[in-house]
């Protein structure tokens, strides 16, 4: 698991939606991003997923595609 807090909030996150279709749970995580995260919070993720995607939950990968 990622020392970075965001990777570790957001992997956290992805666990709640793991019964739901990977395309709505994705949407859902990114409103809930979008809604409720600082900015900062966001690029930091968005940086953390760039620059080493391995820690970070195939859901919020999605999730991140649909942030950008």
């Amino acid at each position: 698991m990622s020392g970075n807090p965001q990777v570790r909030l957001a992997n956290e996150i992805a666990r709640q939606f793991r019964g739901q279709p990977e395309d709505r749970a994705a949407a859902t995580i990114a409103q809930h991003i979008r809604q409720f995260w600082d900015p900062r919070m966001r690029a930091d993720l968005l940086a953390q997923v760039a620059a080493d995607p391995s820690p970070v939950d195939p859901l919020i990968q999605a999730a991140v595609r649909l942030l950008r």
